[in-house]
């Protein structure tokens, strides 16, 4: 198939250091051509890919101190993508619904990847006013708050296999915490859990400008004291190490997590996790195998031992089982079979095939995901 990728500009695909979403992207266009399909990706000019790239701006725009504002290379982005769209089998965007409008006449060989929250009140008019527009979700609970947007289908996301080695027997007794530091990601939680077991932390963690002034007013003063130690932003070769020499990885979140790639990097350095009870958490940690899910501060403290007590080998196993790239990108050329029209056929609607696709209600009520 002729496949175009449309990431996110914000970031490089891959991402030099945080970037959840320009992460998944880079995995699945390198899976998809390894399976032997024809890619494009666009994307930042820093991008590092084997599929073709179309650069649509000079270098990530987070990295650029020029940049103001991110919509006017989304803008031009998305002019490149239809001046040559006729090529493409597939058209697959990650970038929200900035596209919505411009490709509502050739909705039937798109497909969007939803891979932020979706309780936001504003988006439920949009996807009622753009139903024709198929989706992805990353998790089933992701849904909920959208329950009868158009959704083709749920593909969990997945790492490659070989990626971040797995670590059987670590040596650096402590726990780790590894994303965003934000109030819903909660390492003012994972603090206070280590302090009160006494054993170091490790907080490998991204910044946002939005978030600055939270992290200076209530995360730095907790770090004055023996115990806690703030790295900063890593990247994937720093990342084996990091997890792997981690007793557990802390996922202690307050929102609507829609997937939480951390968890399945932890996993396939052969890490646990603990995890409250909150959005796809339940969909990701396989309870008293790679984690433990608890639903509050003293839940995890309680729960601690147990967590690192957890066979490591079986953790990655269960990597393996569940979350490598290969298997997310089987499930898209999936997906993209089911949805995708020739160029010859642009404007007429396709329909989800049944084979791929299951009644709205019915995946959300699901525990599986809807492709497997």
């Amino acid at each position: 198939m002729k496949i175009a990728q449309i990431g996110p500009l914000m970031e490089s695909v891959p991402p030099r250091y945080y970037g959840g979403t320009e992460r998944i992207v880079s995995y699945l266009t390198e899976e998809l051509v390894h399976l032997g399909h024809d890619v494009t990706l666009f994307a930042s000019g820093d991008s590092v890919t084997s599929a073709r790239l179309v650069s649509c701006a000079t270098t990530a725009l987070r990295l650029d101190p020029h940049v103001r504002d991110p919509i006017p290379y989304y803008m031009l982005m998305l002019d490149r993508v239809r001046e040559s769209a006729e090529d493409f089998d597939i058209l697959h965007f990650h970038i929200d619904q900035f596209h919505f409008p411009l490709f509502r006449p050739t909705a039937g060989y798109t497909v969007t990847t939803l891979h932020g929250r979706q309780d936001l009140p504003d988006l439920r008019p949009l996807y009622f006013g753009f139903s024709e527009m198929p989706l992805v979700s990353i998790s089933n609970s992701q849904r909920a708050p959208i329950r009868n947007a158009n959704f083709a289908a749920t593909v969990y996301h997945g790492v490659p296999v070989d990626l971040l080695r797995p670590t059987f027997h670590p040596r650096g007794g402590y726990l780790a915490f590894l994303g965003r530091i934000s109030p819903e990601k909660g390492v003012d939680r994972a603090i206070a859990v280590a302090r009160t077991l006494g054993i170091p932390l490790k907080i490998a963690a991204k910044v946002d400008r939005v978030d600055e002034v939270y992290f200076r007013e209530q995360i730095a003063p907790l770090l004055d004291n023996p115990g806690v130690e703030f790295i900063g932003e890593i990247n994937d070769q720093e990342k084996s190490e990091f997890l792997g020499q981690a007793l557990a990885l802390m996922f202690l979140i307050d929102w609507p997590e829609p997937f939480g790639l951390s968890m399945i990097e932890a996993m396939a350095c052969g890490t646990p996790v603990i995890a409250f009870r909150r959005g796809s958490v339940e969909e990701v940690v396989d309870h008293g195998t790679t984690g433990y899910i608890i639903d509050s501060v003293e839940d995890a403290i309680l729960t601690m031992p147990r967590v690192v007590a957890l066979d490591r080998r079986a953790v990655r196993r269960k990597f393996e089982e569940r979350f490598t790239s290969a298997r997310m990108a089987k499930d898209y050329v999936r997906v993209y079979r089911s949805l995708g029209a020739r160029p010859t056929q642009i404007g007429v609607p396709r329909r989800v095939d049944p084979a791929y696709a299951v009644p709205v209600k019915q995946a959300i009520n699901s525990s599986e995901p809807v492709i497997k």
